[in-house]
């Protein structure tokens, strides 16, 4: 057995050639966090821990908050990567602005996912939406962004927000019509 960290990773993580995680093997390595999948072949994105400030397990998924060297904090899904402090702001804005400038006026947006805050707190800027619904299902992500990314999170306090979670699916009448909806969720396995 090889001393590398990598080595012992795949050793440790992989059963029969198949690599745990959805395909993505994911872990803190001597004083790493190193992401990898299939989508990218012969790459690994890594990042020097500093300190784990929070690692817990909701009902849906594995929720990790770490410092990095370089990126600042870093929230984690299952394994995989979802927010920088360094960058967030780029994938926010993107996800958000396209669709909103794209369509006149929008009035009301439905954001699914998005329990970090960020979309909210892009689409909050926008005059003319007078209405947003978000639809999270992991309220853990929700209490860990506004924790850990509160610059970030500070979308939770838009005063046209209104925090439905997922029973808001249950209560939307048949001819209700939301535009544009905003997707903003972890990939499902």
């Amino acid at each position: 057995m090889s001393d590398s960290p990598m080595k012992k990773l795949k050793e440790e993580e992989t059963t029969n050639g198949s690599a745990v995680n959805g395909g993505n093997i994911s872990s803190v390595i001597p004083g790493w966090f190193s992401e990898i999948s299939p989508m990218w072949p012969g790459e690994a994105h890594s990042l020097k821990v500093e300190k784990i400030l929070f690692q817990g397990k909701s009902d849906y998924q594995d929720v990790m908050v770490f410092q990095s060297a370089t990126y600042g904090k870093v929230l984690v899904l299952d394994g995989v990567i979802q927010l920088t402090e360094r960058d967030e702001c780029a994938y926010q804005e993107m996800i958000t602005h396209l669709p909103l400038c794209s369509i006149p006026n929008p009035k009301k947006v439905l954001v699914i996912g998005g329990g970090d805050g960020g979309v909210l707190r892009e689409v909050a800027r926008h005059s003319s939406v007078e209405h947003i619904d978000i639809c999270e299902i992991d309220q853990m992500v929700v209490d860990v962004s506004k924790d850990y990314f509160p610059d970030v999170a500070v979308g939770y306090e838009a005063p046209c927000h209104t925090p439905c979670w997922s029973a808001f699916l249950k209560g939307l009448p048949k001819k209700e019509v939301m535009m544009p909806v905003i997707v903003d969720s972890s990939d499902f396995r």
